[in-house]
């Protein structure tokens, strides 16, 4: 069971924004060499990845390839 995150009143420090450097559903149904992994995702990402491939007509799998490749695309 996780410990419930108790939330304070304190100054953050120096914060820093982030651009938002991660592509739509709508960008993540393109199509790349592959090759077959093993991974466990929670249930929640999943069901999202699902509806929102359903909306697009096309697979989740693809999606949360592309969002995968896109993430390490943006660290090299």
């Amino acid at each position: 069971m996780k410990k419930k995150m108790k939330y304070t009143n304190e100054p953050m420090g120096k914060v820093r924004k982030v651009s938002d450097f991660l592509p739509s559903p709508r960008e993540l149904v393109l199509k790349d060499e592959t090759i077959k992994v093993t991974i466990s995702l929670s249930k929640t990402s999943v069901e999202f990845f699902k509806e929102e491939a359903r909306k697009h007509k096309t697979k989740y799998q693809k999606m949360i390839r592309r969002l995968l490749d896109e993430y390490a695309a943006h660290q090299l």
